[in-house]
């Protein structure tokens, strides 16, 4: 009686879990991406709008700048344009430094001894190596700074969502182009003795990750065109 009953329970209790199972699905697959699929084409989706509203929004702040000037005094106009520089909200042009880092070709294997073969993590790049590069070049003394080809603010967030990078609510895939206006000699000094680049650069020798330095003679940084409201703060 007791074997009985365990086995109905047994039962009960299978028939209850495939319900759930159904009326979660909804006539869906549970175990397939296709949601994953579905968020990185929403992304996409937001990316495209979002780049439309900054255009929207760098041609406001342009209007809003010229009346401005139009009502403002010498001396008020003068502190506007300082603020604005500091802020990023102007372009900037001077000598500086490009960094492109890039994923590591198709099918690449170790490429020096007593190096074990990669997996799909080591031969990809992370947020941290993004991150890791434009903070070098702040410590360095960069005046600003452009991932790809936006300005970044001091609310800008580096987050990378798969493979591709997630920037001001617009999606990237790399090469990933980073550049810096400032003192060319120490924006090069900071990048090479960063801890966490050094730690790339060894990824670079072992699997052929992709990396770059240029030193430029005259870069021009755009000015930001987005929101420069703070959404959320992460801590590390």
């Amino acid at each position: 009686m007791v074997g009985r009953a365990l086995t109905c329970t047994v039962f009960a209790l299978a028939g209850l879990l495939f319900y759930i199972s159904a009326q979660t699905a909804q006539g869906t697959d549970l175990r397939t991406d296709n949601s994953l699929l579905k968020l990185s084409d929403v992304i996409r989706q937001r990316s495209e709008q979002n780049q439309q509203v900054q255009a929207q929004v760098g041609e406001l702040q342009d209007r809003t700048d010229e009346l401005a000037q139009q009502q403002g005094s010498p001396a008020d106009t003068d502190r506007l344009d300082a603020l604005q520089q500091v802020a990023g909200l102007e372009p900037l042009r001077g000598p500086g430094l490009t960094v492109t880092l890039n994923d590591a070709p198709p099918g690449a294997t170790a490429r020096i001894p007593n190096v074990p073969e990669p997996d799909v993590n080591d031969l990809v790049i992370h947020q941290q190596d993004i991150q890791a590069v434009v903070n070098a070049l702040w410590r360095g003394g960069a005046e600003g700074i452009q991932v790809m080809d936006q300005r970044l603010i001091s609310t800008s967030a580096v987050r990378c969502v798969g493979n591709t990078l997630l920037l001001q609510g617009r999606v990237y895939s790399p090469p990933y182009v980073i550049k810096a206006v400032g003192k060319t000699d120490a924006l090069r000094a900071a990048v090479d003795s960063d801890p966490a680049v050094k730690r790339y650069l060894q990824y670079v020798v072992a699997y052929g990750l992709g990396w770059k330095v240029q030193e430029n003679a005259d870069l021009t940084l755009p000015g930001y065109a987005g929101s420069a409201d703070l959404r959320a703060a992460a801590g590390q």
